[in-house]
């Protein structure tokens, strides 16, 4: 092996495989004749493929460094972003959310508020998704220097460049039609991957059992220490994790984000757009045997003085996100440190495309065709996009920076979902299941959401009032701020919004059809299939597993 290590460098392993997947990207970039063609041949795909591509999208830099880093922060309660904070929403998203947008061709939140609100909702909201897309990208990129940081040395703004520069000649070749296939592949690789990581870690620990023996119990439970904050490491009670977590931010997330509407409208059929989220939710309880696992080697390793095994520190504090990357130099023989390093890059790289791809969309065609010049011509909206795209850069770069300052990337994305998701859940919900909700109220109730979120999260982080009096608690951490707060935020935004629809001028319902249940014209129905194949029979067997999961790691 140490014959291998010293022909093949690290570096040569990692240059070949991105070389790879760029070259992929190069030919079929000659494929791309229109827009939809970049959002994975729509009308042709299967559920399968749709909900592998759903799964390692989510396998981006917040689902693997993230919450395998929280996971040493705070135990096995990380599970519940997998499991109530997720599969729910996904199974609430197949039933009943994804035949609507399937029938109605409503391929995004943007669009959905234009005809559904009206022109201001539709541009606040196009604002605010603008900035956080990029917000994101700037963890992605964060996580990417992070790996080159931690596991080859390299400076961090060096490291930070060489993330960008991938990404900005990934977007420039215009291969994001590979997503789908570089997607499919990555599934493999970081799966196995990380499993692999996991089976090393409890051999080296001697067991299952040894590595709960180094974990303090508020760290080893997932139910039975939620009534009292103080007796888990998260210091959130079953409220918070029920009701901002499980309700809030989770069905905020899933029935609004952009790359979920769109993969539902490359199904070929209802049927496959509804099986994707469900097939998917099966794939995402598997994740904390692989993520939270990891997370829990990397806790009982730092544990155990003998283990020689310690987290990075940066800027006087631990810094939980190194958790990953120095399990994968821990236990990857050296020859395949940088397969692994050359995989998650590819995949953080193909998450940051997206984003800063979605950002010009979202800038040239919602923002500056829409409002800023409406007479725009082709030339002009391509030469504003390749602008957007530079721009983008540039501001992913400083969300980097700014995500570094943070000990947890799960924490900073938590907060960023309490200010955005929660608000947008409810006007999404309110808009689909009630037809007085007026476009008036949708816009106050909008923006008083995302200011009274905004505003709690500032109001602790410069202790103008103590976090007690958002969490109700004693005791409390930064996680459980996140889920309260998204909670308020809902319910702020849900109240402004009804009591403004009873004194503003509301819609008729013929301009309605179409964006309101009960008012389309028509609904896409498949066909007549047995009864074990049908959406709601998985979705039951998925509800079933989860609740025996829950139980068992009671």
């Amino acid at each position: 092996m140490e014959a291998i290590d010293s022909v093949i460098p690290n570096w040569l392993i990692i240059t070949i495989y991105l070389v790879c997947i760029l070259g992929v990207g190069f030919y079929l970039k000659y494929f791309i004749k229109t827009e939809d063609d970049i959002f994975a041949a729509e009308n042709q795909n299967s559920f399968w493929l749709i909900g592998l591509s759903f799964i390692t999208i989510n396998l981006g830099a917040l689902e693997l460094i993230g919450m395998m880093g929280s996971t040493v922060k705070y135990g096995m309660y990380v599970s519940h972003f997998f499991w109530i904070g997720a599969i729910p929403a996904m199974l609430f998203l197949g039933i009943f959310i994804i035949p609507f947008y399937y029938s109605n061709k409503i391929k995004s939140i943007t669009d959905y508020f234009k005809h559904r609100y009206d022109e201001k909702t539709r541009v606040l909201n196009s604002v605010i998704f603008a900035t956080i897309t990029l917000l994101v990208s700037g963890i992605n990129l964060y996580a990417t220097a992070l790996i080159l940081h931690t596991l080859l040395g390299w400076n961090w703004n060096i490291s930070i460049f060489i993330g960008i520069a991938i990404a900005a000649i990934y977007i420039a070749l215009r291969n994001l039609i590979s997503a789908t296939f570089i997607e499919f592949t990555l599934f493999f690789l970081i799966w196995f991957g990380l499993l692999l990581i996991s089976i090393m870690g409890i051999i080296d620990m001697g067991g299952i059992n040894n590595v709960f023996h180094h974990i303090p119990e508020a760290y080893s439970k997932l139910w039975s220490n939620s009534v009292d904050p103080a007796q888990n490491a998260m210091m959130v009670n079953w409220i918070g994790i029920v009701l901002g977590l499980g309700f809030v931010l989770s069905f905020g997330y899933w029935t609004s984000d952009f790359l979920v509407m769109r993969r539902v409208q490359s199904a070929r059929d209802i049927y496959s757009a509804q099986m994707t989220p469900i097939f998917a939710s099966f794939l995402k309880m598997a994740l904390p045997f692989i993520v939270v696992l990891g997370g829990l080697v990397a806790l009982s390793l730092s544990r155990n003085p003998l283990t020689n095994f310690g987290l990075l520190h940066e800027s006087g504090r631990i810094n939980y996100d190194s958790a990953l990357p120095l399990l994968i130099a821990r236990y990857y023989p050296k020859s395949l440190v940088g397969l692994g390093i050359a995989a998650l890059l590819a995949g953080f790289t193909v998450v940051q495309a997206w984003n800063i791809k979605i950002f010009n969309m979202v800038w040239t065609d919602d923002i500056y065709h829409s409002l800023i010049n409406k007479k725009a011509s082709k030339d002009n909206l391509n030469r504003m996009g390749k602008i957007a795209t530079v721009s983008g850069i540039f501001i992913t770069v400083a969300a980097a920076y700014w995500a570094k300052s943070f000990p947890s990337i799960m924490d900073y994305m938590q907060a960023i979902f309490s200010w955005v998701n929660a608000p947008l859940l409810a006007i999404i919900l309110l808009g689909i299941f009630i037809k007085w909700i007026t476009p008036t109220a949708a816009f106050c109730g909008l923006l008083t959401g995302i200011s009274s979120s905004f505003s709690m999260f500032l109001a602790v982080k410069f202790n103008w009032i103590p976090v007690s009096i958002i969490t109700l608690s004693k005791v409390s951490s930064d996680m459980a701020a996140n889920f309260w707060r998204a909670l308020w935020a809902w319910l702020i935004c849900l109240t402004v919004t009804i009591i403004v629809s009873l004194f503003t001028k509301k819609k008729s319902e013929s301009r309605l059809i179409g964006f309101v249940k009960g008012l389309t014209e028509k609904e896409i129905i498949s066909e007549p299939i047995v009864f074990y194949r049908k959406p709601i029979f998985w979705a039951f067997i998925s509800l079933a597993t989860l609740i025996a999961l829950n139980v068992y790691f009671w």
